[in-house]
């Protein structure tokens, strides 16, 4: 192996080194005694390592209601996300109809507007419709993501207009286009666009903080940085909560990583 290759895989250690580093120390100091982790240096290894942080989270403050409200809410808007996404992302790249391309535009023009800005009119037009504080209203925001669309439209110009033409031609409706011809081409960018959904809805802070008040409808960000209010200063608890909401989509990134990257770089490529 030359320099240069040994140069770049060493170089690519390190940063992995350095990416992973706080996580394997909050997974340490999660397993840490009370007040451990305050001593200076601090340690990097627990001296007796127990699950004390861990029962305490589940057994006195309950956060698996937390950890479920998150999962449903999560699932729920990846689900939802997906039936709405993948039909407008479709007939944005393969049906004409009056106003596609200029309503198209004006869509990708929205992208560069931060999704701050409409929270308080979404807010304002949920409270009308009685939807604050449920877990419909914690969804709106994830049903047709512009982002999602745009996706979506530029994987489905790579599929041949030849393809869909004979499926016409033989009788298929264009639901039965959309399900048998283009869902499964589609795999990867779904796998990529449920991802990005369900990690974005997973570690949303400040929408379900807006949205939902009853604490029992509280999701894990918004749990963890209440109970934080409380506990300041029990490093070892807040990092035993840190690993409670990381790991579950930390395990679901790696089991569909595969999926990811293939739909990264297949749609970086199309359009």
């Amino acid at each position: 192996m030359s320099l240069r290759r040994w140069s770049v895989t060493l170089l690519a250690a390190i940063a992995a080194l350095l990416t992973i580093a706080p996580l394997l120390w909050m997974l340490s100091v999660s397993f840490m005694a009370r007040g451990e982790a305050s001593q200076f240096p601090p340690p990097l290894l627990p001296s007796d390592p127990g699950l004390d942080n861990y029962r305490m989270l589940f057994g006195t403050f309950g956060i698996g209601r937390f950890l479920l409200n998150s999962l449903l809410i999560s699932t729920l808007a990846t689900a939802l996300a997906l039936l709405f996404t993948i039909p407008a992302g479709y007939a944005f790249a393969k049906l004409r109809f009056k106003g596609r391309d200029a309503t198209f535009r004006l869509l990708v023009a929205a992208l560069v507007v931060p999704g701050q800005i409409g929270m308080l009119p979404l807010f304002l037009e949920l409270k009308a419709m009685g939807l604050v504080n449920s877990y419909a209203g914690a969804l709106v925001p994830w049903l047709a993501g512009i982002f999602g669309i745009f996706l979506v439209r530029q994987y489905c110009l790579s599929i041949p207009d030849e393809m869909l033409e004979a499926a016409r031609i033989d009788g298929a409706s264009e639901v039965q286009i959309l399900r048998r011809i283009v869902l499964p081409i589609l795999t990867p960018i779904v796998v990529t666009l449920a991802l990005f959904v369900f990690l974005g809805s997973w570690n949303d802070f400040m929408w379900p903080l807006i949205i939902l008040a009853d604490q029992d409808l509280y999701t894990l960000p918004v749990a963890l940085a209440a109970m934080s209010r409380q506990h300041v200063q029990d490093n070892e608890l807040m990092m035993a909560g840190a690993v409670v909401t990381t790991l579950p989509v930390l395990i679901l990134f790696l089991a569909l990583q595969r999926f990811y990257l293939s739909g990264l770089l297949t749609g970086s490529v199309k359009g």
